[in-house]
């Protein structure tokens, strides 16, 4: 997919590509199965071994990419060879040229993993977080692994100011929004485009993808499923 000169491509579970031209990045890749291009940035959201894989950042590293996250990846990533870690912390923004990224929350509000003690799976006293990726008129959300939280408020009105908002939201429950959630957010958001993520390895299914993409096309909402790289 491009959309104004950049191109998108699904790596599976949460990961993506995007490909600006002068600078190509990768988000939480896991399971890459095909030939990938090396990259130049690597955004990991946080710690867990499905968006910080050691083995998948080698399959597209090249001497001198940049990993950017939180602080607690450091020990993973130092593991691979030719690998640069920027950490970074939650509202925190950095720039590569044109090219502007920015932490955002993302955590649990109901997903637990102790129901009694109200232990989520991902507790925002941790700081894990998505990304605001800003290239020209385009801004990229990667939600991470969330629910449909509060934050999620600031980042409506793109369209309004005439940039085109691509959100890629997590669908399949469990550890983040389930379908209804997602398009609860996307409906908060009101997109240019809305892509399913989170789904079809680790858990979730393709059919929860497709169940939130119709869900949004009846709402108004521009959604579309990407096929694997």
């Amino acid at each position: 997919m491009d959309i104004d000169g950049i191109k998108i491509e699904y790596l599976g579970h949460s990961g993506f590509i995007l490909d600006a031209g002068d600078m190509r990045m990768a988000i939480d890749p896991y399971q890459v199965v095909s030939d990938i291009k090396p990259v130049d940035l690597i955004l990991i959201t946080h710690e867990h071994s499905d968006h910080c894989s050691v083995k998948d950042m080698e399959k597209i590293a090249k001497k001198g990419t940049i990993v950017i996250g939180p602080a607690h990846i450091q020990s993973n990533v130092m593991k691979v060879e030719n690998l640069e870690v920027q950490p970074i912390e939650v509202n925190d923004e950095v720039e590569f040229g044109n090219i502007k990224i920015e932490a955002v929350p993302a955590y649990n509000l109901n997903k637990y993993r102790d129901v009694e003690s109200k232990k989520v799976f991902h507790p925002k006293s941790e700081g894990y977080f998505g990304y605001l990726i800003k290239i020209g008129n385009v801004i990229f959300y990667h939600a991470g692994d969330s629910d449909f939280i509060p934050e999620m408020q600031r980042l409506t009105g793109y369209g309004k100011k005439g940039k085109k908002l691509i959100a890629l939201l997590p669908v399949s429950g469990m550890y983040v929004m389930d379908v209804d959630e997602a398009v609860e957010a996307a409906s908060l958001l009101k997109p240019y485009l809305t892509i399913p993520m989170h789904y079809g390895s680790v858990v979730g299914t393709r059919e929860d993808a497709e169940s939130f993409v119709s869900l949004c096309t009846e709402k108004g909402i521009r959604a579309e499923i990407l096929e694997k790289a």
